[in-house]
């Protein structure tokens, strides 16, 4: 059984790229350089394609400095491809968009603000009304276990309670596309495991499409439809493999040897380096 699973994997890796109608994020021969031309020139992409398709959660997966942030801050509209093009919903990323929700790797709340100040503060920075968006704040923020922290500052929660606050703004405006930069990599492993379940209930109720980057073998595994694996700097794509497990997903699942399996199969396709 374990075999089959593994050999379905291999066919997925080598499906093309090709665009079709579903497909909500659209990466193509996208390349970054820093300081092109310069003394320290650094490619961090190579040219590399993928696709998201509408609803799917796809994680970026691939070993440190490889350049899964820069990739997602290009998707971001927040930093410039220096070769190729990124499209979302259809639509050169030459600037953020409102649509898209972002998480970073700290929170980064505002420390003299509430939960559910900090979670209403898109729409202050928007400059449009915050009163109409309270009850569906405080409903999140209930969604995610942080009913009776609603006027706790940041100071006053835990770290996986301040990233429940962050996951919470991320999605008070109803983003069609939600970016995540290794959100819980700071965390304890079981504060993580918390985070993850927290996560993938939203999700599965508010069902966006989201690129999630990490380096985390089995959190990708958990959390995803499709896991892009990507090769040491300068980073590219080198495999996109289909997760084929059913949703709802416990964390039990990870105790199950498909599961493992999987992770070893995606550990091998980080570890290679072409000769």
């Amino acid at each position: 059984m374990i075999s089959a699973v593994i050999d379905r994997l291999a066919s997925v890796e080598t499906v093309s790229m090709a665009k079709d109608a579903g497909d909500y994020v659209v990466a193509e021969r996208v390349r970054k350089i820093f300081n092109p031309g310069g003394r320290h020139e650094v490619e961090a992409v190579a040219p590399t394609s993928f696709t998201v398709k509408s609803g799917e959660f796809v994680s970026l997966l691939g070993p440190s400095g490889c350049g899964k942030s820069t990739l997602l801050m290009m998707v971001a509209g927040l930093d410039r491809p220096s070769e190729g093009t990124v499209a979302v919903a259809g639509r050169p990323m030459i600037a953020p968009r409102a649509e898209n929700g972002i998480m970073f790797q700290d929170p980064t709340l505002l420390p003299w603000k509430s939960a559910l100040e900090n979670v209403l503060f898109p729409y202050r920075a928007m400059n449009k009304p915050v009163a109409p968006h309270i009850d569906r704040a405080k409903a999140l923020l209930d969604e995610v276990g942080l009913a009776g922290f609603h006027n706790h500052k940041p100071r006053q929660l835990s770290g996986g309670m301040r990233q429940r606050v962050a996951i919470c703004r991320a999605l008070v405006f109803e983003p069609d596309l939600l970016l995540m930069d290794e959100p819980f990599s700071a965390l304890d492993a079981i504060t993580r495991d918390e985070m993850n379940l927290a996560l993938m209930k939203i999700w599965e109720e508010h069902h966006r499409t989201a690129l999630f980057v990490t380096h985390s073998i089995r959190e990708a595994v958990y959390l995803s439809d499709r896991v892009l694996v990507m090769s040491q700097r300068p980073g590219r794509v080198i495999a996109d493999v289909k997760i084929p497990f059913a949703r709802p997903r416990g964390l039990e699942i990870e105790e199950s040897a498909a599961f493992n399996e999987i992770c070893g199969y995606l550990r091998s396709k980080i570890q290679h380096r072409p000769v």
